[in-house]
């Protein structure tokens, strides 16, 4: 899965030149796959973000659909839809203003799709990590067979039904050379653990301590901050 993305994309379009945006990756079928590719990708020489100058973070334009104008036309290289970050949603009531930005909204990360929009690679990865990571951390101390069969069966269902092709494959081998652990709550979770470690190896990115899997899943920080 992406961004927490699994190994290496396959060879992405490097033309800059032509109708296709460097850094898209084809699908098996030759043709654009937005969902395996990240958003800046998807059309980098646009964005839809503004800076807010008292937030350090980007926040996304309201979109126009939600702003009570009458029609609304597709920006060339964005796309609306699904995101897939926490707590995350569009806005469902019309702005009482043509004002795209408030103190008040949400903030986002820079160069992902806005709220409301369909995810790119990397929000369906941090998606599908937290669907994994959450189940994983309510799954039974000691599951019965029934149980061990259906999160095998889970488990087994990403590398043919994961919509990011190259993330499923890779997720797949990854699978084959190291079986789930269902034996109980505790070594799901870090079977999992030692999964996403691998992905963020990978990535360059730092690796999670596995003994705080209950901490960041389940229980929250002993300070009661999530609370």
């Amino acid at each position: 899965m992406a961004n927490e993305t699994t190994a290496t994309p396959p060879p992405q379009n490097k033309s800059t030149s032509g109708a296709l945006p460097p850094g898209m990756v084809l699908g098996p079928d030759g043709k654009p796959c937005k969902i395996c590719t990240a958003f800046r990708n998807w059309s980098p020489a646009k964005t839809n973000t503004q800076h807010d100058p008292n937030r350090p973070a980007q926040t996304w334009p309201t979109p126009r659909s939600n702003t009570g104008a009458a029609a609304h036309t597709p920006q060339t290289g964005t796309f609306a839809g699904f995101s897939a970050l926490a707590g995350a949603t569009a806005a469902t009531a019309p702005h009482p203003s043509n004002k795209t930005v408030s103190h008040d909204a949400p903030s986002y990360r820079a160069n992902e799709p806005p709220p409301g929009c369909p995810p790119d690679v990397e929000q369906l990865g941090r998606a599908t990590w937290t669907f994994l990571h959450t189940t994983a951390a309510y799954y039974p101390e000691k599951p019965t067979p029934t149980q061990r069969a259906n999160m095998i069966m889970l488990l087994g269902s990403l590398p043919v039904l994961y919509p990011c092709g190259w993330c499923a494959k890779d997720f797949g081998e990854n699978m084959a050379k190291t079986k789930p652990d269902v034996s109980s709550r505790v070594a799901l979770s870090r079977w999992l653990c030692d999964r996403h470690n691998e992905v963020n190896e990978k990535l360059g990115k730092d690796k999670f301590n596995c003994a705080k899997v209950d901490e960041r899943w389940k229980d929250g920080p002993p300070d009661g901050s999530c609370d």
